[in-house]
């Protein structure tokens, strides 16, 4: 009697500290810092319990006619066919159940495709495998892209607390404002999904779906594409920065003033070296995934580009396929993707590394030339 007391009372002692742990596991859904993504939680926490009532209730009466009703106390199953009352009470309780639950529920609905009366109007786009941003009536326009280095991704460094969940450009917003999302696709299907924001949306080519956001705290907020979009699907991640008003419109200013500096950048001529330095970070950034950081490539989806003809001696293909892309290929057009200035130092870079030393020096004027043929 002693011993199996004592295993009852280790039983309820790990049931207890497992509840513990299990909640720091996070296993249930975020609370979120909107006000939709709050609506989502309470309405999941108010079906889930409704649910836990439901499966009581049901499995308590199945258990006790199972134990009451059991053959060694000789209870006799009773034969018959219909029970009106029965069949009656069976169908209007749920449909009640699911009224109550559908109140709810569509409130909630309603709450969230309610994207009218933005303060900032955002296009997102998803590229294989990266996400663009267009902040639309501002004139900024950007690239985000994974920035975890390389070294943690091979296991050749301890990876870092947000690895595989940083970006080189974040998206930017201010608090408290709403924000409206047309999100869309270039190329395969993508989802962009911010679990605290209660934002999840698929990016399809061709389409453009809504969503909003109006967040209350600042903060770092980080999510992923969540549809399978290819090899490098797992390394598209996403991440939003709330900040105040002021500081969002500081960065917005900054941002502009970029823009028109890289107008300009692309009426200036660089060196060979120049454009190398910058042809390397911009090929390690857009084309290492598939051609390698050492040219090789990975054939025959991704052909090498050391010693390749077309990377040697074919300049005018060279420019074509780079910036047209090659279609019914994995090969994207970056003509709308990369600036005229790191279009020419990328393909300068192609034709110059891994021993390919061709010595062309491609200039910004090249391609736009080629653009306006």
């Amino acid at each position: 009697m002693r011993s199996r007391l004592v295993m009852v009372l280790s039983l309820l002692l790990s049931a207890i500290y497992a509840a513990d742990v299990s909640a720091e596991y996070g296993l249930n859904m975020p609370r979120g810092v909107t006000d939709v993504s709050h609506s989502v939680y309470d309405l999941h926490m108010t079906i889930f319990w409704i649910c836990v009532v439901i499966g009581v209730l049901v499995f308590g009466v199945m258990f006790y006619s199972i134990f009451k009703h059991r053959k060694s106390k000789g209870a006799v199953a009773s034969n018959f066919h219909e029970n009106t009352t029965i069949e009656i009470i069976w169908t209007i309780v749920p449909a009640i159940i699911l009224i109550v639950m559908a109140i709810p529920a569509t409130k909630t609905l309603i709450e969230m495709y309610d994207t009218s009366d933005a303060d900032v109007d955002i296009k997102i786009t998803g590229y294989q495998w990266k996400w663009r941003y267009e902040y639309l009536g501002e004139g900024v326009d950007f690239f985000s892209n994974l920035s975890t280095p390389k070294e943690e991704i091979y296991n050749a460094k301890e990876k870092n607390e947000n690895y595989l969940l940083e970006v080189d450009n974040e998206l930017v917003v201010p608090v408290g404002k709403k924000i409206r999302f047309l999100i869309t696709a270039n190329d395969v299907i993508h989802s962009w999904w911010i679990p605290d924001f209660a934002v999840k949306k698929d990016a399809i080519p061709g389409f453009i779906n809504e969503s909003w956001t109006r967040i209350n705290e600042p903060g770092v907020y980080r999510g992923q594409c969540t549809e399978l979009c290819g090899k490098d699907h797992g390394f598209m991640p996403v991440v939003v920065r709330a900040v105040e008003q002021a500081e969002y419109d500081e960065w917005l200013v900054k941002k502009q003033e970029e823009a028109k500096a890289a107008a300009e950048l692309a009426k200036l001529t660089f060196t060979l070296e120049e454009q190398m330095e910058r042809g390397e970070k911009v090929y390690a950034t857009n084309c290492a995934a598939c051609h390698q950081a050492n040219g090789q490539g990975i054939p025959p989806a991704f052909p090498a580009l050391a010693g390749s003809e077309i990377a040697t001696k074919l300049l005018d293909k060279h420019i074509e396929v780079v910036v047209d892309g090659v279609p019914g290929s994995a090969m994207q057009a970056y003509g709308a993707q990369l600036s005229e200035v790191d279009l020419a130092a990328v393909i300068t870079y192609e034709r110059n590394a891994w021993g390919n030393d061709t010595g062309d020096n491609i200039s910004a004027k090249d391609i736009v030339d080629y653009k306006n043929k």
